[in-house]
């Protein structure tokens, strides 16, 4: 079997990280690209994305598989089936310390055709193909005390939407 011919890291190193968070008592959250392939309720949807908590605690039927994410979860309160294909993902990382594990970001009108499975909420569109370069993983890391500016107050300036984490390419 050559490279091409192998299977994805992306759902390994979903997988491993999930474990990594659970055993360390952090919440894991993965960040998804939202397209029509993606089943999740559009109204937490911003700019194209959304973060979902997948902790043992907010999730029931969690399946890490190596095409679909697939869950259950409440949203105010309502129960919701959630599936997200892999190849979709574009970060793992925990919410804590934003420790984690950023993924490129598929490219649409690629030759590559995302998974399909017939789902009984919602019909996988298989339009729109991607790239899955599991070749330019990219790191979340925490910037180093001290690399940031500090502000008036002594603590360094926070984004308008919340601590976010820095990126490191790995190649």
């Amino acid at each position: 079997m050559n490279a091409l011919e192998s299977t994805s890291t992306r759902p390994y190193l979903i997988r491993a990280l999930y474990d990594w968070c659970t055993d360390n008592g952090l919440t894991p959250y993965v960040a998804v690209l939202v397209d029509d392939s993606v089943q999740v309720p559009r109204e937490y949807v911003k700019n194209g994305e959304i973060v979902l908590n997948i902790s043992f605690d907010a999730t029931s039927s969690l399946k890490l598989g190596n095409d679909f994410i697939e869950f259950k979860a409440r949203f105010a309160g309502s129960a919701r089936e959630i599936m997200v294909p892999v190849n979709r993902v574009i970060a793992i990382y925990a919410r804590e310390n934003g420790q984690g594990m950023a993924f490129p970001v598929p490219v649409p009108g690629a030759t590559e055709e995302p998974p399909t499975r017939p789902s009984p909420l919602s019909s996988v569109s298989a339009a729109g193909g991607m790239v899955d370069d599991d070749a330019k993983v990219v790191q979340l890391v925490t910037p180093e005390p001290g690399a940031a500016d500090v502000g008036p107050d002594g603590e360094p300036p926070r984004p308008p939407n919340g601590p976010r984490p820095a990126l490191k390419r790995v190649k």
